[in-house]
């Protein structure tokens, strides 16, 4: 099994993408997500995957509980929303900043 993290601002999409890609219906509105796990499964050249999927907490109230997600993780996913260009440039101090440890980090 493999952990992926998802960070970023609160209401960027995070939790709308981690439901859809655990086989759930996209969101109809918004509620703001503290945190939350979903299982993903799929095959890679024939052989089952399991991803944990680690929602995290977008707002301001959360810094300081966001980084306990991160430990074993293997990848950490960014996002931000286009529709809210502050969302981009706190990727830098809220999240990459932050770490410590050199994870897979993809921008989306």
């Amino acid at each position: 099994r493999k952990k992926l993290v998802v960070v970023g601002d609160g209401a960027c999409g995070k939790t709308s993408l981690l439901l859809v890609q655990s086989g759930k219906p996209f969101p109809e509105g918004y509620v703001p997500t503290v945190f939350e796990n979903y299982l993903s499964a799929f095959w890679v050249d024939n052989k089952p995957v399991e991803l944990a999927l680690w929602d995290t907490a977008g707002q301001e109230d959360y810094d300081r509980l966001r980084p306990l997600s991160y430990p074993d993780a293997d990848i950490v996913l960014i996002c931000f929303s286009i529709g809210y260009p502050e969302s981009y440039y706190n990727v830098d101090e809220k999240v990459i900043n932050n770490n410590k440890k050199n994870y897979v980090m993809i921008l989306l």
